[in-house]
C-alpha cells in the first residue's frame, strides 16, 4: 500500500506536466467517484479498458507510460473488472533493471496473479535473481512476491535463497525472510520442517521487528504442540517484561503503548504454554501481574492488552492474586458506557466463572443491564454467560428469559440455537414435572420445526420411561400432566409438525390411562388433527396409529368399541390413500378391531413402548416346519463347512433341476483359462497347399506357486504383447496426506485448592458499587429481585443436580446437539495399517505382503452370498477332481488390496545457543535454546492396483479366451437351503 501511495503521489505530481498522460488517470478516478449508479461506473471502467487495450497494443511504449498503464489496470482490477489481457506486461516489467519499474511490476503481479496461475513459472527465475541482488530494496520486493506467488511446487526453487537471507545485514530483509519462511510452512509444512529451528534462532535477533515477526510462526507451532517449546517460556517472559518496561525504541509505540501487538502475541503464547502446567504457569505470574498494574485502560489498545491478560489468566494454572486483578478489570469493563467494552467484560466474565463461579455474583446488576440492553450482540453474549451460570435455583428465570428472547427474534439459525439451549437446561435442572412439560411446550410452540427431531424423540422417551426411580405415582403424574396440557394445545392453529407428532403419540399411549378422558373424546381430537393437517402425511400416520392404540387398549380392557363416524370416514379415506404407509396403518386398524381381547392384548400390550424386544436369531420357531418337511422327503440343508468332501452338490437335486440351472442366470466368476502347450510349427509345403495347423492344447493343471509375470511367458505359438518401455504414468501422482496429529489435547482442569483460595481472596474485598451513577440513584427493586433469582442459591455449579422426581440421563444422552460440543481438542488417531503407494516406474514384480480372501464380485453385487460362501463354493468346486480347474480371480491374488503407510519423520533439532536474547536491548537475558524434538508424519494412500500387473493379466485373458461353461454347484443350494 505504501508503494501504491507513493506512485499515486508521483502521478499527481506528473499531472502538472511530468508524465504527460497521467492526468487521464486522475480524471478516471474523479469520474468514477462522481458516478451515480453501478451501471454508470461499469460504463466508465469498460471504456477505460478499451482505451488501455489500444494503448498497450502500440509498439515501443515508453516505460513511464507503461508504468502508468499498469497502475490504471490495478485500479480497474480493484473495481472488480477483468484486466487479464495486461498480465503479461506486468510480468515483463518485473524483469526491468529500473528499481521503480521493477517494484511497480511486482506490485501489479502480486495483485493480478494467484499462486496457481500459469504465468507464475515466468517470474520464478526473476525472483531467484532478485533474491541474490546487492540492493536490499530489490530483495525486499522479491520477498514480497515470494509470500504471495510461490506455491508448493516452486518452494524448493527459492527456499535456499530465503534461508540464506535470514542472516542478511539489513533487518528489513531478515524480517521479510522470516515471513516468507512462515508462509512456506503454512503452504507445505513438510517442505520446511527441517528449518523450523531457524525460528528459535531469530527469536534472539537484535532487531525487535525481526523478533516480533518470529512470534507468529512460533505461535502456530505451539498451537499444534506446546511440549517441545516449554523451554522457551523463560525467553518469552523476558521479552514480555522488557517490552512492558518500555525498553524498545519509541518507534514501536502505538497510542503511547509499547509494542502492544507484540505484547498480545506473547500473552497468547504464554496462555498455551501454561495450560494445566503449574510449574510453567508460576514463571508467568509476575510479568502478567505487572501488566495488570501498569497497563493504561484509557485507550482501546490498552483495554485489548488487559482483555488478553484475562484470557491468559483463565487459561493458565489459577492464581488468587491474578484472579483478583482480572475481576477488577472486568468491573471496569462492565461499568463502561461503550458496548464494545461491556461485550469484552461479559466475555471475560464467562471465561473466569469456569474457575470461580462466585465472581459473577459481584456483577449481577451489570449482567441484568446487559440482558436488557438494546444491542442484540451484547444480549446474545449475556445469554451465553447465563447458560454457563445456570443451576437448579435459577433455571426457571434463565429459561423463561431465553424463551421470551427466542419469541422476539427472526433469525432462524439463532432461534434454533436458543431452543436447543432451553431444552438442555430444562432436562438437566427442571425443578418440577409441570414446569418441565410447560417449558417444552413453549419451546415446540414458538420454535416450530426448527427444533431438532431428536429433541422430540427424547421427550417421548422421557415421558414413557418415567424417572427410573420405581416411583409409579410420579410417572403417572408426569403422563397425566402431559396429556392434559396437550389436550389444551391441540386446538390451536398452525402447530409445528414435530410438536403434533409428540402430541399424537402421547395421547395414543396415555390419553385414557388415568380414566379421566374417554376413548371417544381422545379419538375425536385425533381425528380433528388428521383432518386439520391433511397435507402432512407424517402427522396423519401418527394420528391413525394413536387411534389404533386407544381402540386396542379398550378391547383389551373388555370394553365395547364404538367407532365414531368421523373416525370411520378417516379410515376409509386412508385405505384409498396414495401412500402405502397410510393404507397399511388403516388396514391394521380395521384388523385389530375385529380381533378378540386376548389376541389384541398380546400384540399391543398397554404401556409397553419402552420394553425390550427379544429377537430369536436362530429362528427356532421354524423347527417344527423343517422337521415335517424332512419327514415328507425333503433333503436336509448342508452347511458350507460340511461340503468340502462332496464331489458335486447336483447329486442332491434332480437332474432336470440341474439342467434348468445351467440355462438360467449365472452369478459366479468365469473360469481361469488353461495355459496352452506350445505346438510345433508345421512348414508350408507350397503356396497352393493348405496344411492344417494343430490346435493348441492346454495343460490340465496350473501350479499355484507360479506367478503370471508376463504375457510373453505363455508360449511361442501365442501372441506376445511386449510392454517393456511403455510409459505407465500420466501426469503427476497426487497422494493425499494426513496432517500431523496434535498432542495439545489436554482439557481445562480446575484445581479446587487454588481456585478456592482465589475465590476467598477475591470475595474478601469489599464490593464496589456497580456504577458511579448508582451511588446517587436508587436501584430498581425489580432488577434487585431478578438479580436475586439469577445469582441466588448455592454458589457451586450444580451442573447435574440429582432430583427425586426427574430423570435426565437417558434423555440427555441421546440429544447430542452440534452446539454442545465440548472444548476439549480431539486428537485424530491415524491408522498404522496403511501401505505406501505403488511406484509407477517400478516394473519389477510386486511383493505380496498380505493375503486376503478372494471375493466374487458378481456375488457381492447381487448380495446373494457372503465372503465365506464365495470361498467355500470355490473350494467345493475343485475338491475331489483329478484335474483342478483354475480360477481367473487367482490372477489378481498378488495385487495389494490396501495401501501401505509411509511416514516421513521430520525432526526439529534444537541447538544450544547461548547468544544474547536481545543484544539490542538493555539488560537482556541470556537464554539456552535446548528442547525436545517434534515429529511430523505424513501418510500417503495408494489409489488402486499396480497398472503394470493389470495390463499384463488382462492381456493374458484376452489372448487365451474364456470358458463360460462352468458353474458353482452350491449356489442355488445356498439360496434354497
Amino acid at each position: 500500500m505504501e508503494q501504491l501511495k507513493t506512485i499515486g503521489r508521483e502521478l499527481a505530481m506528473g499531472s502538472q506536466g511530468g508524465f504527460g498522460q497521467s492526468k487521464e488517470f486522475l480524471d478516471l478516478v474523479k469520474s468514477i467517484g462522481e458516478a451515480r449508479s453501478k451501471a454508470e461506473e461499469d460504463r466508465i471502467v469498460l471504456h477505460e479498458i478499451e482505451t488501455l487495450k489500444k494503448r498497450l497494443s502500440e509498439p515501443d511504449i515508453p516505460k513511464r507510460k507503461m508504468k502508468e498503464y499498469l497502475i490504471r489496470l490495478v485500479y480497474v482490477e480493484m473495481l472488480g473488472h477483468d484486466a487479464s489481457f495486461a498480465y503479461i506486461h506486468a510480468v515483463k516489467m518485473t524483469h526491468d533493471d529500473n528499481l521503480l519499474l521493477k517494484r511497480t511490476g511486482y506490485l501489479a503481479v502480486t495483485l493480478f496473479l494467484s499462486d496457481d496461475h500459469d504465468l507464475i513459472i515466468l517470474i520464478v527465475n526473476t525472483i531467484q535473481k532478485d533474491l541474490r541482488s546487492d540492493n536490499y530494496l530489490v530483495v525486499c520486493a522479491a520477498l514480497n512476491a515470494v509470500c504471495k506467488l510461490i506455491n508448493d511446487e516452486t518452494i524448493p526453487a527459492v527456499l535456499p535463497q530465503v534461508v540464506e537471507l535470514l542472516g542478511h545485514s539489513k533487518d528489513a530483509v531478515r524480517k521479510k525472510a522470516i515471513m516468507a519462511l512462515h508462509r512456506f510452512y503454512q503452504k507445505s509444512s513438510s517442505a520446511v520442517s527441517h528449518l523450523l529451528t531457524n525460528f528459535r534462532k531469530r527469536l534472539c535477533d537484535n532487531d525487535p521487528g525481526v523478533m516480533g515477526a518470529t512470534l507468529c510462526p512460533l505461535f502456530d507451532l505451539i498451537t499444534i504442540d506446546a511440549n517441545p517449546y516449554k523451554d522457551l517460556i523463560v525467553s518469552f517472559v523476558s521479552i514480555l517484561k522488557q517490552v512492558a518496561e518500555r525498553r524498545l525504541p519509541k518507534s514501536y509505540d502505538y497510542h503511547s503503548m509499547p509494542a502492544p501487538f507484540i505484547q498480545i502475541r506473547l500473552l497468547k503464547i504464554l496462555a498455551l504454554l501454561g495450560r494445566d502446567d503449574k510449574q510453567a504457569s508460576e514463571k508467568m505470574y509476575t510479568v502478567v501481574g505487572d501488566i495488570f498494574r501498569k497497563c493504561d485502560s484509557s485507550s482501546n489498545i490498552g483495554n485489548a492488552i488487559l482483555y488478553e491478560c484475562i484470557c491468559c489468566v483463565s487459561s493458565i494454572f489459577p492464581n488468587p492474586k491474578l484472579l483478583e486483578s482480572a475481576t477488577e478489570v472486568i468491573s471496569r469493563f462492565l461499568k463502561s458506557d461503550s458496548h464494545n467494552l461491556r461485550y469484552m467484560g461479559i466475555d471475560a466474565l464467562s471465561r473466569l466463572i469456569k474457575i470461580s463461579p462466585e465472581i459473577a455474583e459481584q456483577h449481577q446488576l451489570a449482567v441484568i443491564d446487559c440482558l436488557e440492553d438494546p444491542d442484540d450482540t451484547l444480549k446474545r453474549k449475556t445469554f451465553e454467560l447465563l447458560y454457563k451460570m445456570t443451576k437448579s435455583s435459577n433455571v426457571e428465570v434463565i429459561v423463561d428469559r431465553m424463551i421470551d428472547y427466542m419469541i422476539c427474534i427472526n433469525d432462524n439459525h439463532y432461534k434454533t440455537y436458543i431452543a436447543s439451549r432451553c431444552v438442555e437446561l430444562a432436562e438437566q435442572f427442571a425443578p418440577s414435572n409441570h414446569w418441565f412439560i410447560q417449558t417444552m411446550n413453549k419451546v415446540f410452540e414458538h420454535a416450530g420445526d426448527l427444533v431438532n427431531v431428536k429433541v422430540a424423540h427424547n421427550l417421548m422417551r422421557l415421558i414413557a420411561e418415567g424417572f427410573g426411580e420405581d416411583d409409579d405415582t410420579a410417572d403417572s403424574q408426569l403422563r397425566s400432566s402431559a396429556v392434559e396440557s396437550y389436550l389444551g394445545i391441540i386446538g390451536e392453529p398452525k402447530l409445528p409438525s414435530v410438536f403434533l407428532q409428540v402430541i399424537c403419540w402421547v395421547l395414543g399411549e396415555y390419553g385414557t390411562a388415568d380414566g379421566k378422558y374417554s376413548a371417544s373424546y381422545i379419538t375425536g381430537k385425533l381425528c380433528d388433527v388428521a383432518e386439520a393437517y391433511s397435507n402432512d402425511e407424517t402427522v396423519k400416520a401418527y394420528a391413525i396409529t394413536a387411534i389404533m392404540k386407544i381402540y386396542a387398549f379398550e378391547i383389551s380392557a373388555g370394553r365395547k368399541v364404538d367407532m365414531l363416524p368421523e373416525c370411520q370416514s378417516l379410515v376409509e379415506e386412508l385405505s384409498a390413500a396414495h401412500s402405502t404407509d397410510l393404507q397399511q396403518r388403516a388396514y391394521e386398524l380395521q384388523a385389530v378391531i375385529g380381533l378378540d381381547a386376548r389376541v389384541v392384548e398380546s400384540i399391543m400390550p398397554s404401556d409397553a413402548s419402552c420394553e425390550d424386544i427379544e429377537v430369536d436369531k436362530d429362528l427356532s420357531f421354524l423347527d417344527n416346519y423343517v422337521r415335517l418337511a424332512i419327514e415328507k422327503g425333503a433333503q436336509p440343508y448342508i452347511p458350507e463347512s460340511e461340503r468340502s468332501g462332496m464331489l458335486n452338490v447336483s447329486t442332491f437335486r434332480g437332474q432336470d433341476q440341474h439342467e434348468a440351472s445351467t440355462h438360467g442366470l449365472r452369478f459366479e466368476a468365469y473360469e481361469l483359462p488353461k495355459a496352452p502347450i506350445p505346438a510345433k510349427v508345421v512348414p508350408i509345403a507350397s503356396s497352393t497347399e493348405l496344411v492344417p495347423v494343430p490346435e493348441p492344447s492346454y495343460s490340465r493343471e496350473i501350479p499355484q506357486a507360479a506367478p503370471v509375470s508376463s504375457v510373453s511367458d505363455v508360449g511361442s505359438s501365442g501372441l506376445k504383447l511386449h510392454l517393456d518401455g511403455v510409459q505407465k504414468k500420466w501426469g503427476r501422482p497426487t497422494y493425499s496426506s494426513t496432517p500431523p496429529s496434535t498432542s495439545n489435547s489436554t482439557s481445562q482442569k480446575t484445581v479446587n485448592g487454588v481456585s478456592q483460595d482465589g475465590r476467598s481472596t477475591a470475595n474478601s474485598k469489599a464490593r464496589d458499587s456497580y456504577d458511579s451513577k448508582r451511588t446517587q440513584v436508587e436501584i430498581n427493586p425489580e432488577k434487585q429481585k431478578l438479580a436475586a433469582s439469577l445469582f441466588g442459591g448455592s454458589s457451586k455449579t450444580e451442573r447435574k443436580q440429582s432430583s427425586a422426581n426427574h430423570k435426565v440421563a437417558k434423555a440427555s444422552s441421546q440429544a447430542a446437539e452440534p452446539s454442545q460440543v465440548s472444548n476439549t481438542t480431539v486428537v485424530a488417531s491415524v491408522g498404522t495399517n496403511l501401505q505406501p503407494p505403488p511406484d509407477l516406474l517400478d516394473f519389477s514384480e510386486p511383493t505380496v505382503t498380505t493375503s486376503a480372501p478372494l471375493l466374487d464380485p458378481f456375488k457381492q453385487l447381487e448380495g446373494l452370498l457372503d465372503s465365506n460362501a464365495a470361498v467355500a463354493s470355490t473350494a467345493n468346486h475343485g475338491g475331489g477332481n483329478a484335474s483342478k480347474e483354475p480360477d481367473i480371480m487367482s490372477l489378481y491374488a498378488d495385487m495389494p488390496l490396501s495401501g501401505h503407510s509411509s511416514s516421513t519423520e521430520n525432526t526439529i533439532s534444537t541447538h544450544g545457543d547461548d547468544a544474547n536474547l536481545m543484544s539490542g536491548f538493555s539488560n537482556a537475558a541470556r537464554i539456552d535454546h535446548g528442547g525436545p524434538t517434534v515429529e511430523h508424519s505424513t501418510q500417503q494412500l495408494s489409489k488402486g492396483p499396480n497398472p503394470k500387473d493389470s495390463l499384463e493379466k488382462d492381456a493374458l485373458v484376452r489372448q487365451m479366451g474364456v470358458n463360460p461353461s462352468s458353474q458353482n454347484p452350491n449356489l442355488f443350494r445356498d439360496l434354497l437351503g
